[in-house]
């Protein structure tokens, strides 16, 4: 497989497999200007230029063969639109032109297909220089990306991303509570912040799976297309926290799809949720870790208790 524009620039495994990669650079103006080249910084590119439209897909342009170094880029199209700002998650279109001949690799502009949204602004999870250069940036930008992947996939190659929009995760579930959840499950409660605790209530194994939606959020419907963007704590049965994204400040990006590499009981119990729920889940250890556990930390058999929090979707 080629290497995607994400794979260059994202320190996070969770969107290393995206094709896109919502890349912008930072000062971009107001300027309708739907064409300009590179400056004559060491890492951008030369000699190619993109028309069109400002929020549409762009005709990219240059002479034949050209090559590329992996990491260089060049300000295709300076956007028009809203600043992105620190925390923002950013979706984007984009397209891939091939450099030996001019032909088109890849296109996700075409009718039916998403945007990617699957990169958040912040420098957890884009190495530097990137994070500089889209923090600042306008919606509408288009950055050529260059790619030489030549000594595998044959190809070398722009991709030119558009940026096309912007969101804000959100910080916690922040729908509306629900008040008939059945009196013999695990009681949760929540600190100020959002962070969850639990009373497992007297809850013992299960062999089938329990989804118990606990704040029901008014926002995207999960699909086994998803990735959802969580904050969750698990524990086992006994009430021990074996562990949880709030300690680390962090969300989790869990690829819902059949290829996604999280536990089944997740991807059966969120799929069909809504961002800005908050979400039981009750795992039996055949939609877990099986007879064979995880670690030091999760022991063959066990039932997974977790709460989660859908803060986002992409």
């Amino acid at each position: 497989m080629r290497k995607s524009v994400t794979s260059v620039l994202s320190k996070t495994a969770a969107v290393a497999c995206s094709l896109m990669m919502c890349i912008a650079v930072a000062g971009c103006s107001n300027s309708s200007d739907s064409s300009n080249t590179s400056s004559d910084s060491k890492n951008q590119i030369a000699g190619v230029t993109a028309t069109g439209k400002l929020g549409e897909k762009p005709t990219i342009s240059f002479k034949s063969p050209m090559t590329v170094s992996d990491g260089s880029y060049v300000v295709l199209q300076k956007g028009d639109g809203d600043v992105i700002e620190e925390g923002d998650r950013v979706c984007a279109r984009g397209v891939a032109v091939n450099l030996k001949d001019g032909t088109e690799i890849m296109d996700t502009w075409g009718d039916g297909q998403a945007a990617d949204c699957s990169i958040k602004v912040s420098e957890s999870t884009l190495t530097s220089p990137y994070y500089e250069t889209i923090k600042g940036a306008k919606i509408n930008t288009t950055i050529g990306f260059g790619i030489n992947d030549e000594s595998s996939s044959g190809y070398n190659y722009i991709m030119a991303m558009t940026l096309v929009s912007k969101s804000k995760d959100l910080d916690k579930a922040t729908g509306t509570e629900v008040t008939d959840v059945p009196a013999d499950l695990p009681k949760v409660t929540r600190a100020k912040d959002g962070k969850p605790s639990i009373d497992m209530n007297g809850q013992g194994k299960v062999d089938k799976l329990i989804t118990q939606t606990l704040i029901k959020g008014d926002g995207a419907k999960l699909t086994d297309a998803s990735t959802a963007v969580v904050k969750y704590t698990g524990w086992l049965t006994d009430g021990t926290q074996f562990d949880s994204s709030w300690d680390r400040d962090a969300t989790f990006d869990a690829d819902l799809s059949s290829s996604g590499s999280i536990i089944q009981g997740w991807k059966d119990g969120l799929i069909g949720q809504t961002v800005g729920s908050q979400v039981l889940l009750i795992i039996p250890s055949d939609l877990g870790y099986g007879d064979s556990g995880s670690g030091d930390t999760i022991p063959g058999g066990a039932t997974l208790v977790f709460v989660v929090d859908i803060v986002a979707a992409y």
